[in-house]
């Protein structure tokens, strides 16, 4: 699976980073996570408002934080 997190680095985003990671490692998940910050890459998704959450590259959840629990869900799914 391969995770990616789009924010400009905003302290939304490194939560967003922070979060994601922590439910990688906790539920033992095959997961490559990558932070994007470049707003180009980021566009190219069709996001306007960060952050944004986007795995295999589909983007799962913009323009705000969810909960670890609902990151779990997503992931594990």
């Amino acid at each position: 699976m391969e995770i990616k997190i789009l924010g400009p680095g905003c302290p939304k985003c490194k939560t967003l980073d922070k979060i994601t990671r922590e439910v990688v490692e906790k539920n033992g998940l095959s997961a490559t996570v990558t932070k994007v910050e470049d707003i180009m890459e980021i566009m190219k998704y069709g996001v306007m408002s960060t952050p944004a959450l986007v795995v295999d590259e589909k983007v799962l959840i913009k323009g705000r934080v969810p909960s670890s629990e609902e990151i779990k869900q997503l992931l594990t799914k």
